[in-house]
This record gives structure tokens, sequence and C-alpha cells, in this order.
């Protein structure tokens, strides 16, 4: 079993948002994900007001208190604490502000580095002047991750709607799910596209249940039949470590 897998983006904390619903299915949901090859698994609970009313602070909290359970258990991945920051009006004044949760940086990061930061984007239609807030973004000090670019409808019309973006130092964060259809079809080719294009930087669980962990075993080897041995550990490895070092 290969290991040192970093996945950026899961929903471990329990009853927090539409992730883990108890202590137990969150210390499975990990378990099994370390099985399958993460030895870090980076909490990326949701931010989206009216839907997952969480602030940095809550979601803190939250964290903390998985803390004693996860001391008590074994086989279990490294694990820190972001969040999956839904853009909207309200996210992105927090964001401006600093009162939000950024990537932990790995120890080696110089501390005038760019922080990276996972968005959440509506499905059905990207923002006005998206790109441009992207660059505010930027200028903020933080560094936007694009969660699952593959399943927005936009791209799977046209994923050069994801130029301007790249253009302004969005990297893009694959569900490697999508590629073994957990998403539909639409999804999986739009994945397929961005994977042939080099496009994404890492991928990640996106798990929400303890089974998500048997769906991602299927995703890796299906990745690997796709992009290759030495992308699939890029993908999945490199890429994330090189998010978390603001690379």
């Amino acid at each position: 079993m290969t290991r040192g897998y970093i996945d950026l983006h899961c929903h471990w904390i329990a009853g927090i948002d539409d992730g883990a619903r108890s202590v137990e299915e969150s210390l499975r949901m990990l378990s099994q994900l370390h099985a399958v090859g993460f030895s870090t698994v980076i909490a990326t609970p949701h931010m989206r007001p009216g839907m997952f009313d969480n602030d940095a602070a809550a979601l803190r909290a939250a964290y903390d208190a998985m803390a004693p359970h996860l001391g008590a258990a074994s086989g279990m991945p490294s694990v820190g604490l972001a969040s999956e920051h839904f853009f909207d009006g309200v996210v992105f004044e927090r964001m401006m502000r600093g009162d939000v949760l950024p990537y932990p940086g790995a120890p080696d990061v110089a501390p005038k580095k760019k922080r990276s930061v996972l968005v959440e984007l509506p499905t059905q239609a990207f923002p006005v002047q998206l790109a441009a807030r992207m660059f505010d973004l930027q200028r903020a000090g933080l560094r936007p991750v694009l969660a699952h670019p593959e399943r927005y409808r936009p791209v799977w019309s046209d994923d050069s709607c994801l130029d301007p973006l790249l253009d302004a130092g969005v990297v893009l964060l694959l569900d490697v799910c999508a590629v073994v259809g957990k998403y539909g079809r639409a999804a999986q080719k739009a994945a397929e596209k961005l994977l042939e294009e080099e496009a994404y930087e890492a991928a990640c669980s996106d798990a929400h249940r303890p089974e998500d962990a048997d769906v991602c075993a299927s995703a890796f080897e299906r990745l690997e039949r796709l992009v290759g041995k030495d992308e699939r550990h890029r993908l999945l490895a490199e890429g994330p470590a090189g998010i978390l070092r603001g690379a």
C-alpha cells in the first residue's frame, strides 16, 4: 500500500456540516482513509452562510473537541484544520480581513509566503468579477485553491472559463472520486479533460462518509490508468505538500 498521500479536502469533524454525523463515524472515516494511503488528512468543514453558519471560531472549537477522541485511537493519519469557504460576499469579506481558516502551513513555510485557502463556487454559474476577486485574495496574502472544478456546470460546457482564474493564480484541486463517476458523467468527463490538460495541482478525497474511502481506492487505480504512476503520486503527495508550503 502506497503511503504519504495528503488529503486537502475532507469532512471528518463530527456534527459540524454534512460530513461525519458522530465521533464514531469520524474515527472510521479517518481510519479508512489512512488505510487507503492518506498519511495526512486536513479537515475542511463548510463555511457557507445560510446553509452551514460556521465561522472560524466555531470550526476551531469543533476541531479541538475531536482531539481527545483522536488521541485515544490507533491507526490514524496526522490531521489539520482548514475550511471549505463558499465564495459569497459574506465569506469574501471575512477572507479580506483574515477571519477565515487557510490551510495550515508546512513547518518550513517562510512567514511572508501566501497561505493557501480552499474556495468553493456555486455549481450553476460563477460569480461576477470572480477573477478580479481572486487577485484581491492574492493581494491579501491568500492563494486560492479551487475545490472540485470538474463539478461546476460552466466547466462542463467549456473549461476555458477557468483560464482567467488560473491567470489570477488560482490552483485546481481534483475530487479524485469524480474519475470513477461518483458525481455523474459530466463531472467525470470534465475531470478527465482537465487531467489531460495537466490543469490540476492536487487531488483529494472530499470524503463525507467512511465508505467514501473505498471509492477513493478505486479512483486511485483509475487515476493511475489515466495519467500514470508518477503523476498520480504528484497529485496525491507532492502537489498537496506544495500547496501547504505555499509553493
